[in-house]
């Protein structure tokens, strides 16, 4: 029997469509154009995940310059259920932590995750996440509409740490 093939690929105005029809099916709110429009241009921040050549995950990021911190954003991170418990989550992750690590000037990572998505938040554990906040009323046509705002501190900063700032782009879901 031979391995699976799991591998990152970047995100082009070639294979776009293939990330708006991965999210359509994996999350349950719609992202609009503007969303796709920046993903194309965030470069290693954005990520389709591949398993043998099929497109089955994708990881989504943006930089948030807050007064008092740098922050990476995971607005979108999530895999085909089919494929869950397969490792692609985790590398999609490892990707946007070496990506940090690399860069080395952030602060912390964070993302939202709506909060009955238990299998989120245990999977955002395992990597160091932590719950920062609840989030009351997140989510505009979901129940329910709640989300926690996981966080992953990578240094402290002088300041408390800036509410997270949101344009209505960010959602999260994980491969479980």
């Amino acid at each position: 029997m031979t391995r699976a093939k799991i591998e990152l690929g970047d995100v082009t105005p070639h294979n776009i469509k293939q990330l708006k029809k991965l999210n359509t099916v994996v999350f349950p709110v719609s992202y609009n154009e503007r969303f796709y429009k920046d993903v194309l241009e965030v470069g290693e921040l954005a990520k389709l995940a591949y398993y043998n050549d099929i497109v089955v995950g994708a990881v989504c990021c943006r930089i948030d310059n807050a007064e008092t911190a740098r922050r990476l954003y995971i607005m979108t991170l999530g895999c085909l259920s089919p494929y869950r418990r397969l490792g692609i989550g985790s590398m999609m992750v490892q990707h946007v932590l070496s990506y940090v690590e690399k860069d080395g000037n952030y602060d912390n990572i964070y993302l939202h995750v709506q909060v009955n998505n238990i299998g989120a938040i245990e999977f955002y554990k395992k990597f160091g996440f932590e719950i920062h906040e609840t989030r009351k009323h997140y989510y505009k046509r979901i129940e329910p509409a709640d989300a926690y705002v996981l966080q992953k501190t990578l240094r402290t900063t002088s300041a408390p740490t800036a509410a997270p700032l949101t344009n209505g782009i960010g959602n999260h879901h994980s491969d479980k």
